[in-house]
C-alpha cells in the first residue's frame, strides 16, 4: 500500500474518532450529579404493631427539604423485606407534609417483616415492623 493511501486512511480514522467524541459530549453524554432528598421514615419503626383494616399515620422527617426536588409528590408502598410484590397505600401527596394517613389492607397475612417505602424525590424504606 502506498504511503499516501496509508496516511489518508489514518487521517480519516483520526477524524472519525474525534468527531465521535465531540458528538458524544454535544449529545449530553456527560453525567451531572444532582441532589436528592431522602427523608427518614419515623413511623412505622421496629416497635410498631399495626392491625389489618385499621387506619394509621406514616410519618417522615420533612424538616430539611432541598430547595429544588425532582419530584415533590410522594407515593407509599407496603411490602415485605426481601420479597417481591408491594401494595400502594397512598400517592400524590406533598412530601413536604411529613405524614399521610393510610389504611392497612385487611386481606394481607400477619407478619413481623413488613416495610413501608416512601417514593418521591428518591426512595426510603422504613425499619421492619409488625402487622397483626
Amino acid at each position: 500500500m502506498p504511503i499516501a493511501m496509508f496516511m489518508n486512511k489514518l487521517a480519516t480514522a483520526l477524524l472519525l474518532a474525534v468527531a465521535s467524541s465531540v458528538a458524544s459530549v454535544a449529545a449530553g453524554d456527560v453525567h451531572v450529579a444532582r441532589a436528592t432528598w431522602n427523608p427518614k421514615i419515623l413511623s412505622p419503626n421496629t416497635q410498631t404493631v399495626w392491625v389489618r383494616g385499621h387506619m394509621y399515620s406514616v410519618t417522615w422527617d420533612a424538616s430539611n427539604p432541598l430547595a429544588s426536588v425532582t419530584n415533590p409528590n410522594g407515593t407509599l408502598t407496603l411490602g415485605k423485606t426481601g420479597q417481591q410484590g408491594v401494595v400502594t397505600l397512598s400517592g400524590g401527596f406533598p412530601l413536604a407534609d411529613g405524614s399521610v394517613q393510610i389504611t392497612v389492607p385487611s386481606n394481607i397475612d400477619a407478619g413481623t417483616d413488613y416495610i413501608i417505602t416512601l417514593y418521591g424525590d428518591s426512595g426510603n424504606t422504613s425499619d421492619d415492623f409488625t402487622i397483626q
